[in-house]
């Protein structure tokens, strides 16, 4: 689940430059990750954003704007899961006090509410800040500050391939390139006479899901087509699929353009099949999004993408005899808004819990830098609603390391495979055999509990 949009070179430029600027106003002699300027350890009662009775963490999401269906719903679920954290006492006698700021999925403003969450509100630790082009603006601000910059929404490499580079970052969802790579084999052993074409959006979503999907099916691919997010005319780059004769379609893109891809297609009679990655096969927002831009003539219904081929790596709500879920609806009842209870909101449960865990784990004097310490040391094994394990360590900060293949039906998805674990490169994939997807909650619904 992620959703992320390319910007111009020029625009590139201004962000970097405006991340530069603020990391030489922000780094002037602040004591950091549990050390002062001069090297000195520091309290635990002198931690950024941490006290006796509290603990501070912000976010960035798009709660405005074109990305906002959809992706302004996980914090939500984050709010929730803290809620009932914070209800039973907290973690170490602290209640998580969460600040939430509103990008409208804007790199420019990204960076400005983020230097706020850092500088003014000083938070101990950055927690789902979502989008790869949003976030990429801000992550070597984060490292440079010294604050954990924990659970990127998004599944670029940027979060976790090179930790020596952004020590301070993790992922939390699988990457794009294990997803392709376990796409491109299920293909490659399942429709291994299709005539391939791929969706991609233009950037690194689009890019590190082909780099996966091309390692094992680059023989079957007959055509490439990329998109700009913030276009919606996408009847070219359709066109072109059906021109080439594809006869089954691999998007990698977000929930607004597969309904575009659904509805265009209907338009030019082009009949595929479809593999949508994780991030855009929501059938409820999807089918919202279809009766919003057909403008009623395609009624939303969890039978919009019927048939589509997809990818999991939590339960969601088309589980409901799922533990996990069950604790989800539970949370949601006591603490949540009023409104609906979706897979968005169970996404942003999902990565709080794996916070507290982290919290838990760190114990009562915990501080920046033993946080991250504890991810790399112990995060490797925390359980939780994930199907398979994360891959933390010390030379790894990358998130979950597998998932499944589904096919979705009446808004639900059957599963076609066993849980599949791999790695980056030339990692085999195999099924899991951790266990993680049998994993069940403690019965406080508490990590430690």
């Amino acid at each position: 689940m992620k959703i992320s949009s390319p910007r111009s070179a020029p625009a590139l430029a201004a962000v970097l430059a405006a991340g530069l600027l603020l990391s030489a106003c922000g780094a002037g002699g602040r004591a950091t990750a549990g050390s002062t300027s001069d090297g000195a350890a520091v309290a635990p009662e002198d931690v950024v954003g941490l006290t006796d009775t509290t603990v501070k963490v912000g976010a960035h999401y798009p709660l405005t704007g074109v990305a906002a269906p959809g992706y302004s719903e996980i914090p939500d679920g984050v709010k929730a899961y803290f809620d009932f954290v914070n209800a039973a006492g907290g973690i170490h006698g602290r209640t998580i006090e969460y600040i939430v700021r509103d990008d409208a999925y804007n790199p420019t403003n990204t960076s400005s509410v983020v230097n706020e969450l850092v500088l003014k509100d000083e938070v101990f630790a950055v927690v789902g800040g979502l989008g790869t082009p949003t976030h990429s603006a801000v992550v070597d601000f984060l490292n440079d500050e010294g604050v954990p910059d924990l659970f990127v929404s998004s599944g670029s490499l940027a979060w976790g391939d090179n930790p020596a580079e952004r020590p301070m970052t993790f992922g939390w969802q699988p990457d794009y390139e294990i997803e392709g790579k376990i796409i491109g084999q299920w293909v490659k052993q399942n429709k291994p006479d299709a005539k391939v074409g791929l969706f991609l959006q233009d950037d690194d979503l689009g890019a590190d899901g082909e780099k996966g999907v091309r390692r094992f099916i680059d023989d079957q691919i007959v055509e490439a087509v990329r998109y700009t997010s913030g276009n919606t005319d996408v009847a070219p780059q359709l066109a072109k699929l059906q021109a080439a004769d594809v006869d089954f379609v691999i998007g990698f893109n977000t929930p607004s353009y597969t309904a575009l891809t659904q509805l265009v297609s209907m338009k030019l009679r082009f009949q595929p099949e479809w593999f949508y990655s994780s991030i855009g096969s929501d059938a409820a927002l999807v089918g919202a999004l279809l009766e919003r831009f057909s403008e009623g003539a395609v009624k939303a219904g969890s039978t919009a993408l019927d048939g589509v081929y997809t990818t999991e790596y939590i339960p969601g709500v088309d589980s409901p005899d799922n533990e996990w879920t069950k604790l989800w609806q539970r949370v949601w009842a006591e603490h949540g808004n009023g409104k609906e209870l979706t897979n968005y909101r169970v996404y942003g449960m999902s990565h709080a819990y794996a916070f507290v865990q982290a919290l838990q784990a760190a114990g009562k004097d915990v501080n920046r830098k033993s946080i991250v310490s504890v991810l790399e040391e112990k995060g490797g094994a925390f359980e939780g609603p994930q199907l398979a394990p994360f891959r933390y360590s010390k030379d790894n900060h990358l998130g979950i390391g597998g998932l499944q293949v589904s096919q979705l039906k009446g808004g639900a998805g059957t599963e076609l495979t066993k849980v599949l674990v791999t790695d980056l490169g030339d990692a085999p994939i195999s099924e899991d055999t951790s266990g993680a997807a049998d994993d069940a909650p403690p019965a406080s619904g508490i990590p430690g509990n």
